[in-house]
């Protein structure tokens, strides 16, 4: 099995083995451990990168052994003495990160505005990270109806088509969507579903919604 990319803050991908899913550490012993890792890739000993650093030879030691926490003084004071980010000394550092997991078709049911017999939204997980909250719905559309909800919300909403025909309006815009194609809008726009082609229709909608 090849390594899966992970995807990096900035975008960009990165191949990581599954093992590495293991390797966390505390704080200091990340910190201790890429210290000593980037002193011994300039070929500076302890006591010539402490006073590169501007720190006592025995801090450093100390850094480097996990027998001290570090100040964000004293993180800023390595990261200019190492030319890297203060990022890169934390690198391996165990931290709590949110994850949703929801099995196949247990996903809570819930009533969105405006919802309609033969229209069913399964929540697929939401998430309030640092800036935002992240919603994932799985939509299915089962009836045809003489009319259609229009939603409006704040925040950037994704659709991805899995099953079935339907044209989907935004704004002035009306967009026929097919399995596998997808439409990223503004929710602040009215969209909702226009006319249904092809039912049963079954398609993701994630949300993103600004911070409040």
């Amino acid at each position: 099995m090849s390594d899966a990319p992970l995807l990096r803050n900035t975008g960009t991908t990165r191949d990581r083995s599954p093992s590495d899913l293991g390797e966390v550490l505390g704080l200091e012993a990340a910190i201790g451990l890429n210290v000593r890792r980037l002193r011994q890739q300039t070929s500076l000993s302890v006591a010539e990168m402490a006073s590169k650093a501007g720190l006592s030879k025995a801090m450093l030691s100390k850094i480097e052994n996990a027998q001290i926490s570090c100040s964000l003084t004293t993180l800023a004071l390595l990261a200019r003495a190492f030319d890297v980010p203060v990022t890169a000394l934390l690198r391996g550092a165990e931290t709590e990160r949110q994850a949703s997991f929801v099995k196949a078709g247990s996903g809570a049911r819930i009533v969105r505005e405006g919802t309609r017999e033969g229209h069913e939204y399964e929540l697929l997980g939401s998430l309030r990270g640092e800036h935002k909250r992240l919603e994932s719905l799985q939509v299915t559309l089962t009836e045809q109806s003489e009319t259609y909800p229009l939603f409006q919300h704040p925040g950037t909403e994704f659709i991805f088509m899995l099953e079935g025909v339907m044209s989907y309006g935004h704004g002035r815009e009306v967009y026929r969507l097919e399995p596998g194609d997808s439409l990223q809008f503004d929710g602040e726009g009215a969209h909702g579903p226009v006319e249904l082609e092809g039912l049963p229709i079954r398609f993701l909608s994630v949300i993103a919604f600004p911070e409040v």
